[in-house]
């Protein structure tokens, strides 16, 4: 437990300190000269270049653990802020966020990975992968809006400056109070085969995951991806940082809403991911045809959606792996997250002009719901969990 609460401190600062830079990365690439299409594929890069980064996350975490990961991805975040305080043209941005893209690529998968080994109990880790989402939502409610505020009183070079000091400590606090090969002494002993000689052991430990389930990661960070990209520039591009920073703690609060109800973890996690996925596209509906709706009513229910999703989604692919390969089960989750979050808004920027980019993303979360396996969910259930018929 009390890896977990260090763990969760780390996650609380990481988060506070990438989402802060939401409403302000798009602003701050406006008053360098970027153009809207350009802005796309800032965004864009940074998810792209996440790929070398989850493909070396994968067989890394698994054979040495979490712990030098963590570090190195909080550290190295923290000098690419310092140095981004100091640009003054689009393309220095660019290349910084590429590097920022690498960096990060390892901290989900290792963060994920050390939390589900810090116990074999498939309702312990259920709680911890929520306990993952409440932190991350925590952070992501004050984060935006204090982003713009510090923006407002300090502007954006001492922003950048002061949220990569932030990133520094976290990492400098990891790396004292996580003791070396903690990591992987966790890893082993909890991933040992509660039943060694048993059929159902030996079928957990090699049971593959169909590559159907990793599409829907894809779509929701594509759908996620158009968001971003979207929100900062309605109205032409002329709406405040202020703005924006609500908005996104609004989505935020919403998510918080729904992991704090944690009589949810009691119900089939691919039941809970169908039923977020479900919202989330009907509220990327609303956006694009149902301008009515007040903004801040959609955006509330659409993070409601995400605080389903996302530990319901963790907790699928740990039973899905049998506990097993970790590490890569978490990186080709976050693989796929980098893809989508990379069509998204480069899409969005091509497209927002003769077609709602709110509507695509709709389509592609309805297409993510329609791929995913729904004859497997007893066979699931039999080999990942004998105690459970939830799937």
């Amino acid at each position: 437990m009390k890896t977990a609460i260090w763990l969760y401190l780390f996650l609380f600062l990481a988060v506070f300190d990438l989402h802060a830079q939401y409403p302000i990365l798009t602003p701050f690439a406006i008053s360098l000269g970027a153009v809207p299409t350009f802005i796309g594929w800032m965004m864009g890069i940074y998810s792209l270049t996440h790929l070398p980064g989850n493909l070396i996350a994968g067989t890394q975490i698994d054979k040495y653990g979490s712990r030098r990961y963590i570090v190195f991805s909080l550290l190295g975040a923290g000098i690419i802020l310092l140095i981004q305080a100091q640009i003054h043209t689009p393309w220095q941005l660019l290349a910084l966020r590429a590097i920022s893209g690498f960096v990060l690529a390892f901290l989900s998968p290792a963060c994920l990975a050390l939390l589900a080994q810090l116990s074999s109990d498939p309702i312990k880790q259920g709680k911890y992968m929520s306990g993952h989402g409440v932190v991350h939502t925590l952070a992501s409610v004050v984060s935006p809006a204090a982003g713009a505020l510090i923006v407002g009183a300090l502007g954006f070079s001492a922003t950048f400056a002061s949220l990569g000091y932030l990133l520094i400590l976290s990492g400098v606090i990891a790396w004292l109070s996580m003791p070396k090969g903690l990591a992987e002494v966790q890893y082993e002993k909890v991933t040992e085969p509660a039943m060694p000689s048993s059929p159902v052991g030996e079928k957990r430990k090699f049971l593959p995951v169909s590559w159907r389930y990793f599409a829907l990661p894809l779509v929701i960070a594509c759908a996620q991806g158009i968001l971003f990209f979207e929100l900062p520039l309605r109205g032409g591009g002329h709406s405040s940082i202020m703005s924006t920073g609500l908005l996104f703690s609004i989505i935020s609060i919403g998510a918080l809403f729904t992991l704090s109800m944690l009589f949810l973890n009691r119900y089939s996690p691919k039941l809970r991911l169908i039923a977020g996925v479900l919202v989330m596209s009907l509220c990327f509906f609303a956006l694009a045809a149902i301008p009515q709706i007040p903004l801040s009513s959609v955006l509330f229910v659409l993070g409601m959606s995400k605080g389903i999703i996302f530990p319901a989604m963790a907790t699928l692919f740990i039973r899905l792996s049998g506990g097993n390969k970790l590490g890569r089960i978490f990186s080709l989750q976050s693989i796929a997250t980098s893809i989508g979050s990379f069509i998204g808004p480069i899409t969005a920027g091509q497209l927002r002009v003769g077609l709602s980019p709110y509507f695509i993303a709709f389509v592609l979360l309805m297409i993510g719901i329609m791929l995913l396996p729904y004859f497997t969910a007893r066979r699931e259930a039999s080999l990942s969990d004998p105690k459970s018929i939830l799937g």
